[in-house]
């Protein structure tokens, strides 16, 4: 009866062994054969979609060229190389998100808003060019590149999957009767370009295919992403606790490896939008984003130009507010203070002074308790050694504007992880903490549009190591604006 079960629920009759029988030896062989790196396999496959794009453009360019009586070679090189600049913006060669890789079908609303935008200026560049009907030219190349790109991207999908050193490697974590169904929809639809090595559970179900490795158990996991170069991880339910399948997908991302999920309750979520499809199974895809030099550069020229901007744009605030701080007190404008820096480089980060200084705390500590010995009210506030422009300071955020010259000096980002003192970095007790300083610390991030001090030191690396993991441009523009809001409340800022 359990037989019958099982296999019902598969869809297919399989070979079923019990204890989780050892892979045939020529199996064994054949994973411990030299393959292709991971890092190689989505390259590849980029490479083969850039000559797809220019061949496509390049020939719609000759066709609208010729159409409109326009200098041939030029307007077909204008039209190729505007529309892979494009694609490269609109991150059509980047990722390794699971539907980017099997089908590309994912691409396709990038594909059609590149196309409307490549229009405008071909249309430009049809009228320096003399055109007679430049409108035509421009709609007649648009609508010739975008379909020619789309069949152009397909066979360079088909190309780099039917190439066994290329397929990308699944590893699957869980035994159960969905991993068994996920090993054979992996199986029976090779056209998406992906091989199963093996799968990893503490507690093996006693029914898996012959054919499918046990490689261990999730203490085992780091080690298998590297022997048997590993590009993606499933996740097909487990017996594993949350911490431990938390830690596993902290290990793939770290090790630069795309994770898919299995959703509960599936069944009901099947073609629901944003997922990739397995055959019958949905699979949330959680790519892991490249932090190349390129990333660097732009993150880099954001910070640089943004920093420049802001800079001259709150000159006059900068120095009204260095004329209330020395007007209040005396002590100097600008307070300094060691933090750890990207790469554990430490620097000294700035900031306007909010508080007294040493001497004058003392005087008003000592007014203040003969003002309570005399029987006189005296209203203490959260702290004493702050001053009353300080006090606005902190709550408005005002006294982190110096730290724009950190940004402008390369020492710290717009946006980043929290500048943590050394003494917070020495407690650092798990290596996922030390994936924060992967990125300079920003003046904004995830600690101060989710709240600033209302959370807990541990809320705070789990966010800035979240950031840090999935670090987008993107991601960076959504925080300087969901910044604003923050500071405006003043939610999270004592």
């Amino acid at each position: 009866m359990r037989r019958n079960l099982m296999d019902r629920d598969i869809g297919t009759a399989t070979t079923l062994v019990p204890d989780a029988a050892p892979a045939p030896a020529s199996l064994r062989a054949e994973l411990r054969q030299a393959v292709a790196p991971p890092e190689t396999r989505w390259p590849a496959l980029s490479r083969l979609l850039v000559v797809g794009d220019l061949m496509s453009a390049s020939a719609a360019g000759v066709i609208a060229a010729w159409a409109g009586q326009l200098p041939v070679a030029g307007y077909a090189v204008a039209v190729a190389l505007t529309w892979c600049l494009m694609a490269w913006v609109a991150g059509l060669y980047a990722g390794d998100d699971l539907r980017d890789w099997a089908s590309g079908l994912a691409a396709l609303p990038k594909l059609l808003i590149c196309g409307l935008l490549l229009s405008w200026p071909l249309y430009g560049l049809a009228v320096v060019l003399g055109a007679a009907e430049p409108a035509a030219a421009a709609v007649l190349a648009t609508a010739i590149t975008v379909p020619l790109s789309g069949v152009g991207r397909s066979l360079a999908r088909a190309a780099v999957h039917r190439d066994t050193d290329l397929r990308q490697r699944v590893l699957i974590v869980g035994s159960g009767v969905i991993a068994i169904r996920l090993a054979q929809q992996l199986r029976s639809h090779s056209q998406f370009g992906l091989d199963c090595v093996g799968y990893v559970d503490d507690d093996p179900h006693p029914h898996m295919w012959a054919d499918v490795p046990h490689v261990g158990g999730l203490e085992d996991l780091c080690d298998a992403l590297d022997r048997h170069r590993v590009d993606r991880v499933a996740i097909a339910f487990s017996r594993a606790s949350h911490e431990e399948l938390l830690a596993a997908l902290r290990a793939c991302r770290d090790r630069g490896v795309a994770v898919d999920i299995v959703p509960r309750l599936f069944e009901f979520l099947d073609n629901a939008p944003g997922m990739a499809q397995m055959g019958a199974l949905p699979l949330i895809s959680v790519s892991v984003p490249r932090l190349s030099r390129g990333s660097r550069a732009l993150k880099r020229t954001l910070d640089l130009v943004g920093g420049l901007v802001a800079v001259i744009a709150m000159a006059p605030v900068l120095a009204a507010i260095a004329i209330a701080i020395k007007l209040e007190s005396p002590g100097p404008v600008l307070f300094k203070q060691i933090r750890m820096g990207r790469g554990g480089r430490p620097f000294n980060v700035y900031k306007f002074r909010s508080m007294y200084e040493d001497a004058e705390v003392r005087k008003r500590e000592f007014a203040a308790l003969n003002d309570l010995e005399d029987g006189v009210m005296f209203k203490i506030h959260a702290d004493p050694r702050v001053t009353r422009v300080g006090r606005f300071l902190r709550r408005s955020s005002l006294d982190e504007l110096p730290q724009l010259f950190n940004v402008i000096r390369g020492e710290m980002s717009l946006v980043g992880p929290r500048p943590l003192i050394l003494s917070e970095v020495e407690s650092f007790r798990e290596d996922w903490h030390q994936r924060r300083m992967d990125l300079r610390p920003g003046m904004t991030g995830p600690w101060q549009v989710a709240g600033r001090s209302d959370l807990s030191y541990q809320e705070m690396l789990r966010l800035d190591y979240s950031y840090v993991s999935g670090w987008t441009l993107g991601r960076d523009v959504e925080m300087l604006l969901a910044t604003i809001p923050a500071v405006v409340s003043g939610r999270g800022a004592y």
